[in-house]
């Protein structure tokens, strides 16, 4: 029955490994070394770039001070306001950039999502060797166990034995003497 148990055990490593090892390669051919992706469409390397860009603090100060300026150009120019107070043009030129940046982000997002969940599904994948590793730990364990267990309960066995024919013969030279 263990060695049933034992066998199954190992053919079932034996393919989650070659498993793993097929997952690692497709990881490795998927992104290059230095942790960048590679060989990503053009929509991809601009999805990247653009949700990389609008993500970073130095887009949200340079449009911060870009908008600061319009609207107190707007505001205090004595002459030509190109674009007044409640600044349409501007909630235009907002709602044009936001209409672009929503999709490039939400596809940056995607693939981002994607490559989490291969790394999840990797995760998972080494989590159950993990617990095949152990299950054949505590069988190693339970055996090395079961094996003392038999040497200690020989040796009780040897020493009664020693202990009867050391009484038998103290009984027999009590009697003789």
């Amino acid at each position: 029955m263990t060695d049933l148990l034992r066998e199954d055990l190992r053919d079932a490593e034996a393919a989650l490994l070659k498993e793993l090892r097929a997952q690692r390669r497709r990881i490795r051919e998927c992104w290059l070394g230095d942790g960048t992706p590679g060989q990503l469409t053009l929509g991809q390397k601009i999805a990247d770039q653009v949700a990389a860009t609008m993500g970073s603090w130095r887009f949200i100060i340079i449009q911060t001070c870009a908008l600061m300026i319009w609207v107190a150009l707007n505001v205090t120019m004595l002459v030509y306001h190109w674009d007044p107070y409640p600044f349409i043009l501007l909630n235009l030129a907002l709602s044009f950039q936001a209409a672009y940046a929503a999709p490039f982000i939400m596809m940056s997002q995607n693939r981002q999502q994607e490559i989490d969940r291969q790394a999840a599904e990797g995760d998972h994948q080494v989590n159950l060797k993990a617990e095949l590793e152990i299950e054949l730990l505590h069988q190693k364990v339970d055996a090395l166990r079961e094996q003392e267990f038999m040497l200690l309960t020989q040796s009780v066995r040897k020493l009664t034995e020693m202990l009867m024919e050391e009484r038998a013969a103290r009984g027999g030279t009590a009697a003789a003497g």
